[in-house]
Protein backbone atom coordinates (compact mmCIF):
# COMPACT_ATOMS: atom_id res chain seq x y z
CA UNK A 1 0.00 0.00 0.00
CA UNK A 2 1.44 3.59 -1.11
CA UNK A 3 1.66 6.05 1.62
CA UNK A 4 2.74 9.48 3.10
CA UNK A 5 3.05 11.60 5.66
CA UNK A 6 0.74 14.40 6.92
CA UNK A 7 1.49 16.55 9.68
CA UNK A 8 -1.34 18.86 11.48
CA UNK A 9 -3.05 19.19 8.02
CA UNK A 10 -6.15 20.65 8.00
CA UNK A 11 -8.42 20.37 4.19
CA UNK A 12 -11.45 22.03 4.65
CA UNK A 13 -14.29 20.03 2.68
CA UNK A 14 -17.89 21.86 1.47
CA UNK A 15 -20.19 18.97 0.31
CA UNK A 16 -22.42 20.42 -2.21
CA UNK A 17 -25.45 18.13 -1.50
CA UNK A 18 -27.62 19.54 -4.05
CA UNK A 19 -29.86 17.04 -3.10
CA UNK A 20 -32.98 18.57 -4.67
CA UNK A 21 -30.89 18.54 -7.58
CA UNK A 22 -31.50 22.42 -8.44
CA UNK A 23 -31.37 23.44 -11.51
CA UNK A 24 -33.11 26.35 -13.46
CA UNK A 25 -36.75 26.63 -14.92
CA UNK A 26 -37.81 28.02 -18.71
CA UNK A 27 -37.21 31.49 -16.87
CA UNK A 28 -33.72 30.69 -16.93
CA UNK A 29 -33.53 32.12 -13.13
CA UNK A 30 -30.73 30.04 -10.42
CA UNK A 31 -31.86 27.92 -8.19
CA UNK A 32 -30.27 28.10 -4.65
CA UNK A 33 -27.96 24.81 -3.13
CA UNK A 34 -27.47 23.33 0.22
CA UNK A 35 -24.09 23.57 1.88
CA UNK A 36 -22.42 22.22 4.44
CA UNK A 37 -18.58 22.32 5.64
CA UNK A 38 -16.45 19.81 7.38
CA UNK A 39 -12.65 20.05 8.57
CA UNK A 40 -11.19 16.44 8.50
CA UNK A 41 -7.54 15.27 8.37
CA UNK A 42 -6.71 13.69 6.07
CA UNK A 43 -5.15 10.54 6.07
CA UNK A 44 -3.68 9.65 3.01
CA UNK A 45 -3.34 6.44 0.73
CA UNK A 46 -2.03 7.92 -2.52
CA UNK A 47 0.09 10.40 -4.12
CA UNK A 48 -2.74 12.53 -4.51
CA UNK A 49 -5.39 13.26 -1.67
CA UNK A 50 -8.97 12.00 -2.80
CA UNK A 51 -7.45 10.91 -5.83
CA UNK A 52 -9.86 9.06 -9.19
CA UNK A 53 -10.74 5.60 -6.96
CA UNK A 54 -9.49 6.57 -3.66
CA UNK A 55 -12.39 6.55 -0.64
CA UNK A 56 -13.73 8.81 2.04
CA UNK A 57 -15.91 8.03 4.88
CA UNK A 58 -18.96 9.61 5.13
CA UNK A 59 -20.74 11.23 8.20
CA UNK A 60 -22.82 14.27 9.44
CA UNK A 61 -19.94 16.35 10.18
CA UNK A 62 -16.67 14.93 8.52
CA UNK A 63 -15.28 13.11 5.47
CA UNK A 64 -11.75 11.78 5.35
CA UNK A 65 -10.02 9.85 3.00
CA UNK A 66 -9.49 6.38 4.00
CA UNK A 67 -9.05 2.64 2.49
CA UNK A 68 -11.51 1.47 0.24
CA UNK A 69 -11.37 -1.86 1.61
CA UNK A 70 -12.03 -0.65 5.19
CA UNK A 71 -15.02 -0.85 6.89
CA UNK A 72 -15.58 2.89 7.28
CA UNK A 73 -15.60 3.71 3.49
CA UNK A 74 -18.59 4.83 1.83
CA UNK A 75 -18.18 6.64 -1.26
CA UNK A 76 -15.46 6.24 -3.96
CA UNK A 77 -13.77 9.51 -6.44
CA UNK A 78 -15.09 9.21 -9.83
CA UNK A 79 -13.47 12.13 -11.49
CA UNK A 80 -11.10 14.68 -9.39
CA UNK A 81 -10.45 18.37 -10.66
CA UNK A 82 -8.19 21.23 -9.51
CA UNK A 83 -9.93 24.91 -8.92
CA UNK A 84 -13.36 25.58 -8.19
CA UNK A 85 -16.45 24.28 -9.47
CA UNK A 86 -17.53 26.76 -11.42
CA UNK A 87 -14.62 27.19 -13.25
CA UNK A 88 -13.77 23.14 -14.09
CA UNK A 89 -15.41 20.16 -16.14
CA UNK A 90 -19.16 19.01 -14.65
CA UNK A 91 -19.15 15.96 -12.46
CA UNK A 92 -19.80 12.74 -15.04
CA UNK A 93 -23.95 12.16 -14.72
CA UNK A 94 -24.61 9.78 -12.12
CA UNK A 95 -22.55 11.51 -9.13
CA UNK A 96 -23.84 11.12 -6.18
CA UNK A 97 -22.27 14.35 -4.26
CA UNK A 98 -19.51 16.33 -4.61
CA UNK A 99 -16.89 17.59 -2.12
CA UNK A 100 -14.95 20.75 -2.07
CA UNK A 101 -11.37 20.73 -0.94
CA UNK A 102 -10.27 23.96 0.09
CA UNK A 103 -6.44 24.78 -0.65
CA UNK A 104 -4.17 23.80 2.52
CA UNK A 105 -0.48 24.09 2.82
CA UNK A 106 0.71 20.70 4.88
CA UNK A 107 3.62 21.25 7.40
CA UNK A 108 5.43 17.59 6.62
CA UNK A 109 7.22 15.93 3.67
CA UNK A 110 8.14 18.90 1.97
CA UNK A 111 10.85 17.68 -0.15
CA UNK A 112 8.91 14.84 -1.39
CA UNK A 113 7.88 15.35 -5.08
CA UNK A 114 3.88 15.16 -5.66
CA UNK A 115 2.20 13.94 -8.51
CA UNK A 116 -1.52 15.18 -10.17
CA UNK A 117 -2.15 18.21 -7.42
CA UNK A 118 0.02 18.30 -4.30
CA UNK A 119 3.52 20.57 -4.63
CA UNK A 120 6.34 19.32 -3.28
CA UNK A 121 6.46 21.80 -0.46
CA UNK A 122 3.14 19.83 0.33
CA UNK A 123 0.08 22.35 -1.02
CA UNK A 124 -2.64 20.92 -1.86
CA UNK A 125 -4.71 23.30 -4.22
CA UNK A 126 -8.29 23.59 -4.52
CA UNK A 127 -10.47 21.41 -6.02
CA UNK A 128 -13.64 18.63 -6.04
CA UNK A 129 -14.17 15.33 -6.02
CA UNK A 130 -17.16 14.08 -7.93
CA UNK A 131 -18.27 11.00 -5.31
CA UNK A 132 -20.72 7.83 -5.83
CA UNK A 133 -21.56 6.20 -2.86
CA UNK A 134 -20.21 2.63 -2.65
CA UNK A 135 -23.69 1.08 -2.11
CA UNK A 136 -27.30 2.04 -2.86
CA UNK A 137 -29.28 3.58 -3.13
CA UNK A 138 -27.72 6.28 -5.31
CA UNK A 139 -29.18 9.52 -5.77
CA UNK A 140 -27.28 10.54 -8.78
CA UNK A 141 -29.11 7.71 -10.72
CA UNK A 142 -31.99 8.99 -13.07
CA UNK A 143 -35.11 9.32 -11.26
CA UNK A 144 -32.68 9.00 -7.80
CA UNK A 145 -34.09 12.37 -6.34
CA UNK A 146 -30.28 13.85 -6.28
CA UNK A 147 -26.96 14.11 -7.19
CA UNK A 148 -25.33 17.28 -8.58
CA UNK A 149 -26.89 17.49 -11.83
CA UNK A 150 -30.10 16.65 -13.12
CA UNK A 151 -30.16 14.06 -16.00
CA UNK A 152 -32.65 12.52 -18.08
CA UNK A 153 -35.04 10.09 -16.46
CA UNK A 154 -34.87 12.72 -13.58
CA UNK A 155 -38.11 14.24 -11.88
CA UNK A 156 -38.62 17.87 -10.54
CA UNK A 157 -41.13 20.05 -9.16
CA UNK A 158 -42.07 24.07 -9.00
CA UNK A 159 -40.38 25.31 -5.91
CA UNK A 160 -41.88 29.07 -6.91
CA UNK A 161 -40.26 32.00 -9.35
CA UNK A 162 -40.12 30.13 -12.16
CA UNK A 163 -37.70 27.25 -10.34
CA UNK A 164 -37.95 23.36 -10.10
CA UNK A 165 -35.68 21.25 -7.61
CA UNK A 166 -35.19 17.66 -8.12
CA UNK A 167 -37.07 14.89 -6.64
CA UNK A 168 -37.51 11.13 -6.66
CA UNK A 169 -39.23 9.88 -9.45
CA UNK A 170 -41.30 7.28 -6.93
CA UNK A 171 -42.65 9.62 -4.97
CA UNK A 172 -40.40 8.66 -1.96
CA UNK A 173 -39.16 12.11 -1.72
CA UNK A 174 -40.69 15.19 0.72
CA UNK A 175 -42.18 16.48 -2.71
CA UNK A 176 -44.23 14.75 -5.16
CA UNK A 177 -42.49 15.00 -8.85
CA UNK A 178 -44.42 16.51 -11.10
CA UNK A 179 -42.34 16.69 -14.22
CA UNK A 180 -39.85 13.86 -15.73
CA UNK A 181 -37.32 15.30 -18.27
CA UNK A 182 -37.44 12.87 -21.18
CA UNK A 183 -35.10 14.47 -23.16
CA UNK A 184 -31.53 16.35 -23.58
CA UNK A 185 -30.84 18.73 -26.67
CA UNK A 186 -29.02 21.46 -27.62
CA UNK A 187 -32.09 23.91 -27.89
CA UNK A 188 -35.57 23.95 -26.85
CA UNK A 189 -36.24 23.53 -31.11
CA UNK A 190 -35.42 19.85 -30.22
CA UNK A 191 -37.56 19.22 -27.53
CA UNK A 192 -41.03 17.20 -28.85
CA UNK A 193 -43.91 19.20 -29.07
CA UNK A 194 -45.83 17.52 -26.45
CA UNK A 195 -42.43 19.03 -23.86
CA UNK A 196 -44.15 20.79 -21.04
CA UNK A 197 -41.22 22.40 -19.39
CA UNK A 198 -37.92 23.29 -20.76
CA UNK A 199 -35.15 22.33 -17.69
CA UNK A 200 -32.05 23.87 -17.52
CA UNK A 201 -29.06 21.04 -17.29
CA UNK A 202 -25.74 22.61 -19.08
CA UNK A 203 -22.88 20.54 -20.29
CA UNK A 204 -22.92 19.79 -24.08
CA UNK A 205 -27.12 19.25 -24.32
CA UNK A 206 -28.12 22.27 -21.84
CA UNK A 207 -31.85 22.01 -22.47
CA UNK A 208 -34.10 19.28 -20.78
CA UNK A 209 -37.48 18.48 -22.04
CA UNK A 210 -39.59 17.44 -19.77
CA UNK A 211 -43.38 16.19 -19.68
CA UNK A 212 -45.75 16.31 -16.85
CA UNK A 213 -46.73 13.33 -14.73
Amino acid sequence: MRSRRFAGVLVTLAVVLLAAGCRTSSSGAPAGSARSTASPTPSGYGTRFLAVDECSSFGTASFTEVPCTGERAAARVIARYDGAVADGPPCPATTDFVLHIGAQHTAGDRTAGRAGGQAADGTIPQGYACMRDLEPPHPGDPGGGGGPRTIVGDCVYGSGHGQVRETACDGSGKRKPQYRVVRAVTSRDGCPAATDLYVQLGGEHPVGCARRM
